[in-house]
This record gives C-alpha cells, sequence and structure tokens, in this order.
C-alpha cells in the first residue's frame, strides 16, 4: 500500500494531534514525528502553526465556508429554509470538531494573541462564516425571499453562535449529550430563525 504524501500526513496528524492536545500543546515537532517526517519537510509544507491550523480547519472539518461562498453564487437553487438546515447541520459539525481544538487558546492569552494575529494576516478567522452567512441572506433578501427588513447580520450571528454554543456547552459538560441530534437542531433552528426574518 502507498504512503500519502507528506503534505496530507501532515494534515492527518495536526489534526488528530490538535483535536486529542488542544492547539497549544500540539507542537510542531510533535506533529513532525506523528507524520513520520522532519519538522524541516513540515516547515516545507507550512510556513507557520497557524497556517497548519488553519488548512486542517479547511481541509479536515466539514467544509462550511466552501458551502457558504457556493449559496451566494447560486442562492435561488432550493427553499432558504432547506439551505439554513443545511448551513445549521454543517455549522454544528464544524464548531463541534474545532472547539477542543481551538479551546486551549483561550488559557493562554500571549499565544491568543499570536494567533489572531496570524490569522489576520493570512485573511481568516472567526469572523468569515458569520460574514458569509449574512452575504448569503443579504442575496435572499434582494431576491424577496425573506423579509425587505430582515437583519442579515444578527440573523448569521443567531445561527452561527447557536452551532458554537452547541459545540461549546455539550464539549464543555463531560457525558452530557445534546438533547437533541444535529438534524432535529438544524431543522428547528432553521425553521425558528425564519420565523424571524422570513417573507
Amino acid at each position: 500500500m502507498q504512503q500519502k504524501p507528506t503534505r496530507a500526513r501532515i494534515l492527518d496528524a495536526a489534526h488528530e494531534l490538535m483535536f486529542t492536545l488542544g492547539l497549544a500543546r500540539a507542537t510542531t515537532k510533535e506533529i513532525a514525528k506523528t507524520a513520520g517526517c522532519s519538522e524541516a519537510a513540515l516547515y516545507k509544507h507550512f510556513e507557520s502553526k497557524e497556517e497548519l491550523f488553519v488548512s486542517v480547519l479547511q481541509e479536515r472539518l466539514p467544509r462550511l465556508n466552501p458551502r457558504l461562498r457556493q449559496l451566494i453564487e447560486e442562492p435561488g437553487e432550493r427553499s432558504v429554509e432547506e439551505n439554513l438546515v443545511e448551513i445549521a447541520r454543517l455549522a454544528s459539525d464544524f464548531y463541534a470538531e474545532s472547539f477542543p481544538i481551538a479551546a486551549s487558546l483561550y488559557a493562554e492569552t500571549k499565544l491568543k494573541r499570536r494567533h489572531e494575529d496570524s490569522m489576520r494576516a493570512l485573511g481568516t478567522g472567526p469572523h468569515m462564516p458569520i460574514e458569509a452567512l449574512d452575504a448569503y441572506l443579504r442575496t435572499e433578501r434582494d431576491a424577496g425571499r425573506i423579509a425587505p427588513d430582515a437583519d442579515t447580520f444578527a440573523a448569521a450571528s443567531l445561527l452561527m453562535g447557536a452551532c458554537a454554543q452547541r459545540a461549546f456547552a455539550y464539549d464543555a459538560t463531560v457525558g452530557k449529550q445534546p438533547p437533541q441530534p444535529v438534524e432535529e437542531f438544524a431543522a428547528a433552528l432553521a425553521r425558528t430563525l425564519l420565523k424571524g426574518i422570513g417573507s
């Protein structure tokens, strides 16, 4: 059986270690060792640990941002509710997987600041899904598929915030499962949100 390319092995190792140890404790040395390569080889593919983190988010976690971009370009293929259910499901899965990785950042102020500076330099950050969903909802508002006075930024913040809070609340409470499966939660969240912004 042929071994995966080095970059893919590094991403797999980074995802595993960042998820189990947290971003702060998953060192590039340990990631390289787990990937079966040198730390120098890791830096051939990724300029920094922050770039590696962003690549893990983009390539190993549920693909939230690409789907949001696609909806901005082609909003009218399905109903707004169907789109919001899909987004809520993807966001719930994304935050459930990314929360354990990023949570350790909040324990170390210097690391968090350095990470935020790197995210800014890379043109990304936790605000991106909210802004992308806001842009999608504006296209739906312009098309008359939601209320003309809908506050799309508030709606996007509510949906993404609810998905992030679900991941936070039920990851932080050991052994406690969410009261609804993700599919049911996503559908209920979309329906509830649409009651406020529907046309």
